[in-house]
């Protein structure tokens, strides 16, 4: 079974695989980096939240939060300040930090938090329709996002401010771990970078032929790149996806590749 996480993150998922007999072959093909300018603007963006500048905090992943939370350090947030996660991962790295999400949608992606969210106050009843006090939303981002949730705030009236706080890129594993990773009968994939670098090393025909995703923008990657989704996570979490995993491997009597080779097999004669 293939994990493609970067190195920092891959560690709970391989050790709970680990845990229930897999065999893993760890491919870190991402790696998470600084922006390009260092954090300046996540800095900047940290000290107008601690100054009570924005209404709501909207984070989409993990590393996201995680760099958001170290750049505003010990410094206190106004208790009036909101905070809103996509998927229950994105919600427990708060949670840790003593941050209660006020809003987490059912379905794990950006565009379902647009959808959840509220709108601004409405001002002035004599003015109907006027935002009385402009609300902005901050939107820690990566370098390179998916899901519309900075156009869907928009359209509802927020003042979105956009910033980068970490740049996905290329990891680079070991080519034994390349090798291994061709030869597995699963691959998990838990973001859309994942699924993109995967095949740039693998190529499609290289893909395990059970596809296990996190979430639907993972699975829209996935069937946008041709290839099928064997199953995805009813619950957006890496407990949910080892849970969807074991679902379809179980009662096997031998790796799904083995199995797709026979019926090439078959088909050729």
């Amino acid at each position: 079974m293939v994990v493609t996480r970067s190195r920092a993150q891959a560690p709970r998922l391989v050790d709970r695989l680990v845990s229930l007999g897999a065999e893993v072959v760890e491919l870190p093909v991402i790696a998470i980096g600084e922006p390009s300018d260092g954090g300046a603007a996540l800095a900047d963006a940290s000290r107008r939240l601690t100054s009570g500048a924005y209404r709501w905090v909207a984070v989409t992943s993990s590393n996201a939060a995680v760099r958001l939370l170290a750049s505003i350090g010990g410094r206190a947030v106004p208790p009036s300040v909101r905070w809103a996660a996509v998927g229950e991962g994105t919600a427990r790295t708060l949670i840790d930090a003593g941050i209660v999400p006020d809003l987490v949608p059912d379905v794990s992606a950006a565009v379902a938090l647009a959808e959840a969210f509220p709108g601004p106050d409405l001002g002035d009843p004599d003015r109907p329709g006027r935002v009385a006090v402009a609300g902005a939303v901050l939107f820690p981002r990566a370098e390179v996002v998916r899901g519309g949730l900075a156009s869907g705030l928009r359209s509802k009236g927020w003042t979105v401010d956009e910033v980068v706080a970490y740049r996905t890129q290329a990891g680079d594993p070991g080519p034994e771990a390349v090798a291994s990773a061709g030869r597995a009968d699963a691959v998990v994939f838990t973001s859309s970078s994942t699924v993109d670098r995967t095949i740039d090393l693998l190529g499609r025909d290289g893909i395990p032929p059970v596809i296990a995703t996190i979430g639907p923008i993972t699975s829209a990657s996935v069937r946008e790149a041709g290839l099928d989704v064997t199953v995805e996570a009813e619950v957006q979490t890496i407990d949910g996806l080892v849970e969807a995993l074991l679902d379809v491997l179980a009662g096997s009597g031998h790796g799904p590749r083995d199995r797709r080779e026979q019926q090439q097999q078959q088909q050729q004669q």
